[in-house]
């Protein structure tokens, strides 16, 4: 790995290393951009459907005259549907850079193949179960964070399937979309789907506040960068003492 000054590129190489003020810490460079607008672009749209979702599952609003004068379902519909396109688009491109992005990016890291990763996954949990007072140190997703993740990924496919699937319902004649009707036989029908759908929304918006946790976990007591590291990139670690005296 090379070690980089404060002037490093807009997009450095994973990996690359930049020197802080303090001897000791070195800053080296984990998430891409596009891992960082996808976690993003992501987590904005949850935030979006879950909202429009609430309110098309329980409208609450009380608007006089009639609804062909201020359409409020059919516009909260509207931004319900531009948000799952953002959220789907943001998913597909964050799967297909888990195969052409970094080593951190990697697939790898969220399915502990490697006899170490695995290893490491046991030491993860001690640590977060206050059992342990180190974790793994990680460059990356640590193994257990990894393996939720890619959990999670298979919620958001769902999520997705179960939605397109509802939306095929009332998709006009000719839409492309229409096709995906072929998944309710397969997921118990309209109203099985609808329960799933909301049912995923509610795991997610709990590992939301699960992720917040464990990231102010790791920032505070290994102060690695990591609430910091999604917005630059870049994480901390201390360095070794063989560095140290280089």
């Amino acid at each position: 790995m090379s070690t980089r000054t404060a002037s490093a590129t807009f997009e450095p190489d994973t990996g690359s290393r930049v020197q802080t003020r303090d001897p000791g810490f070195e800053r080296y460079y984990v998430w891409q951009v596009p891992v960082r607008l996808t976690h993003w672009l992501i987590a904005a749209s949850i935030v979006v459907l879950s909202v429009t979702g609430f309110y098309i599952g329980h409208p609450f609003l009380v608007v006089p005259g009639e609804a062909r004068f201020h359409f409020v379902m059919g516009t909260v519909k509207a931004i319900h549907f531009y948000g799952a396109i953002v959220f789907t688009l943001s998913v597909l491109s964050r799967i297909l850079w888990m195969f052409v992005g970094s080593e951190f990016s990697s697939w790898r890291q969220f399915i502990p193949l490697a006899k170490e990763r695995r290893q490491d996954l046991v030491k993860t949990f001690r640590f977060y179960v206050f059992l342990d007072r180190e974790a793994p140190d990680k460059g990356g997703h640590n193994p257990l964070a990894g393996l939720a993740y890619a959990l999670i990924f298979g919620l958001y496919l769902l999520e997705i399937a179960t939605g397109l699937a509802l939306y095929s319902v009332s998709a006009h004649v000719g839409s492309p979309l229409a096709v995906f009707g072929v998944l309710l036989p397969w997921l118990g029908g309209a109203q099985t789907a609808r329960w799933i759908h909301h049912v995923i929304m509610w795991l997610l918006l709990g590992f939301a506040v699960h992720h917040v946790y464990s990231a102010w976990l790791m920032a505070v007591v290994e102060k690695n960068g990591t609430m910091d590291s999604i917005f630059s990139g870049f994480k901390i670690r201390r360095r070794s003492a063989s560095e140290e005296t280089r």
